[in-house]
């Protein structure tokens, strides 16, 4: 049996008729007959008796009938489902990213990304760099987002990097003479109380340098593991900090007014590089390339500051 037997089979018992099943299905009369001889001769028994001129099924056709139907409806929902995802309209994406934009950053493009295509689901799974490495490399999500320096020593043979170097910014509170300045150094925070990441981290190595190099007091107040906590204490005039620019911009997606932070240059520049991750071992579908594009967009336009981060200076 084949698909073509099995249509021109379905639509005769739902009409009785093989010259209007021949005219339902754009066949000819006798295209649709063949169909039916061969089927039935694959079969080796007949499925219609004639009687005043129309097809009567035989029993047997009728168990044949609801197979066909559930094979045929089962054939026409796969195409639709193949067409679907084609065309972007259905079909899932997970994705692992560190804490920072997926707070706010990564929510709000996945929600305009899927704006308008209700068969698309997603899961968004917060981790620190390390794990988002570790996670792709088990090839179950799609794409990992995370700090490049912080790969955890995973294997390149099994996922693929790629970075986008951004400038880090200096937090400082909008209220803070700082605010005035259009770039701050590490001799302008001199014995300022900071808050900073773990000292592991590579933003915490490089600032060290910094004030080591203008012989500044490193003034650490407050340590936490993802740049997004570090906000509060900037927020309410307790520290300075230095942080990635996509925590800032996620900080300010949810901040109303961009919120109590002024975002400024930290010179000399010290690159913090972000690395899109995507499976070596594993295909991406259509929906995870195009939405792969779509980050890789903002990431770029955001590392190179055309993304409206750094606030006008007071």
């Amino acid at each position: 049996m084949n698909i073509k037997q099995l249509r021109a089979f379905r639509e005769v018992m739902l009409t009785g008729s093989v010259s209007e099943a021949a005219r339902n299905l754009y066949r000819t009369q006798p295209a649709i007959s063949s169909l039916i001889s061969g089927l039935e001769g694959e079969l080796g028994c007949e499925m219609f008796v004639r009687r005043g001129g129309r097809l009567h099924p035989v029993p047997e056709a009728h168990y044949l009938f609801e197979e066909a139907s559930t094979i045929l409806s089962r054939l026409d929902s796969t195409q639709r489902n193949i067409k679907n995802l084609r065309d972007l309209e259905s079909g899932s994406l997970r994705i692992v990213a560190m804490p920072g934009p997926s707070a706010f950053l990564l929510p709000q493009l996945i929600s305009q990304f899927v704006d308008g295509r209700d068969g698309i689901k997603v899961q968004l799974v917060t981790r620190s760099s390390p794990q988002v490495h570790q996670l792709m490399a088990s090839q179950y999500y799609d794409l990992g987002l995370a700090d490049q320096e912080m790969s955890g020593g995973v294997e390149s043979a099994l996922i693929e990097h790629h970075s986008f170097p951004c400038n880090c910014l200096c937090a400082v509170p909008k209220n803070s003479p700082l605010a005035s300045k259009e770039t701050i150094s590490a001799a302008d925070l001199d014995g300022i109380p900071l808050a900073v990441l773990q000292p592991d981290h590579v933003t915490r190595v490089t600032l060290k340098e910094s004030f080591q190099r203008k012989r500044a007091a490193l003034n650490i107040r407050f340590e936490t593991q993802y740049f997004v906590p570090l906000f509060t204490f900037v927020e309410n005039g307790q520290a300075c900090s230095i942080v990635d620019p996509l925590s800032a911009k996620s900080y300010q997606l949810y901040r109303e007014n961009g919120g109590k932070i002024a975002f400024r240059r930290f010179v000399p520049n010290f690159s913090l590089s972000v690395s899109l991750i995507t499976p070596k071992q594993r295909t991406l579908s259509n929906l995870a390339r195009a939405f792969s594009t779509t980050l890789a967009n903002k990431i770029d336009k955001i590392s190179q500051g055309q993304d409206s981060i750094i606030n006008g200076c007071g």
